[in-house]
């Protein structure tokens, strides 16, 4: 079939499925024989939905070189006999039909958003899987240019071309063997699987009660004996006084986490503004190493140290809220853990400004804290 092979359907089944429909709304209008318009409605029912390209435009044809003789009576009813057959034509209208049917930039809309989704990888266990090149398990095939780096799956391809053999015998490849063509070819794609590294950010200042911060701390350590069980990776940064300050880099050392946590002295102002920045500097610096970031900022959103260090409130306040818009749109996924004693509506609008999941500590339970992020977790690959 002409038109699957424009539409760059592969499936041998297309075209018998489009004539069987073609078949049936012939009888259904009592008719005996299939028209051009049965065949037209079965290529918008069928042929379109599975189209996965447009046909080429045609090549304009070049003008030729000298005027054919005149042709005598017979041989010129002869050709009108040859137009009027409804083979060529027919081919031109189910394909017309087909793409008719398919709304404008449909197909490379679709194809967009497959490259998106391919680049927004998915998340595993205790990581995300991730395709790459030809490293980790293999995860299946796909169709396209064998590009460097990539595997060609020879089974897949000669599977793919094998039902358009006598279609292709037939235009001109009677010599060859196997005729295969660069619409037949399959990639092998493999999955890697990669770590999660939880970045807990920590607001020390004084603006957090030592209660508080008692509490943040107790919630941190439930966290890390989670990402223990996930053998996730953690690292700890914590922000007061004019800066932030990273305690603990990654590590999968449940006792060196801890030990940070225990450490870590409270009182100062609240740099909030600083502590999103090196979160971000840390979280990017874990994504290009291929492993998968998730922040958990634990603040009460009250910031009154700007990023140049300077005691300014209202400044500060900017600062943070500019940090935090960074965050939105991106692939990094966050949880803010308000930690104020009441529900801080500080915290809240921050958390808007980063896309990020909003928790007030006095109503998150340990296992409600727990569970919704590795709910963030899961779904980081959809961001």
């Amino acid at each position: 079939c002409t038109a699957c092979v424009a539409l760059g359907i592969a499936s041998s089944r297309a075209p018998w499925f489009a004539l069987q429909v073609a078949r049936i709304a012939a009888a259904l209008a009592g008719r005996d024989a299939v028209m051009h318009e049965d065949a037209e409605f079965a290529a918008r029912l069928v042929l379109a939905p599975r189209a996965t390209q447009l046909p080429a435009p045609p090549e304009a044809e070049p003008p030729p070189e000298e005027p054919p003789p005149p042709d005598d009576p017979q041989d010129r009813e002869d050709e009108q006999d040859e137009l009027a057959t409804p083979d060529a034509p027919l081919d031109e209208q189910v394909l017309a039909a087909a793409q008719a049917a398919i709304p404008a930039g449909l197909l490379a809309r679709l194809k967009m958003e497959q490259r998106a989704s391919g680049a927004s990888r998915s998340l595993g266990r205790s990581g995300q899987a991730r395709l790459a090149g030809r490293l980790g398990r293999p995860a299946g095939v796909r169709s396209g240019p064998v590009q460097r780096g990539a595997r060609l799956n020879l089974i897949e391809t000669l599977r793919a071309a094998a039902p358009w053999q006598p279609l292709r015998r037939r235009e001109g490849h009677a010599g060859d063997a196997v005729a295969v063509r660069p619409e037949d070819f399959r990639v092998t794609r493999f999955k890697q699987k990669s770590r999660t590294t939880t970045i807990f950010v920590i607001d020390a200042s004084g603006s957090a009660a030592l209660h508080r911060l008692a509490e943040a701390k107790g919630a941190v350590e439930l966290l890390l004996a989670d990402c223990y069980v996930r053998r996730d990776q953690v690292a700890v940064l914590a922000f007061r006084g004019a800066g932030a300050e990273l305690l603990l880099p990654p590590t999968r050392s449940l006792v060196r986490a801890k030990r940070s946590l225990a450490a870590l002295p409270g009182g100062g102002g609240t740099p909030l503004a600083a502590g999103l920045d090196a979160a971000w500097t840390l979280a990017e610096g874990v994504a290009r190493r291929g492993d998968t970031p998730l922040v958990v900022l634990l603040t009460d959103g009250r910031a009154n140290i700007g990023r140049d260090g300077q005691p300014d409130r209202a400044r500060a306040e900017q600062d943070a809220l500019k940090a935090a818009t960074r965050w939105r749109g991106s692939a990094l996924a966050a949880v803010v853990v308000d930690t104020s004693a009441r529900p801080e509506p500080r915290a809240r609008t921050l958390a808007q400004r980063m896309d990020a999941l909003y928790l007030p500590l006095p109503h998150a339970r340990a296992d409600m804290l727990n569970q919704a992020v590795q709910a963030v977790a899961r779904g980081a690959a959809g961001r």
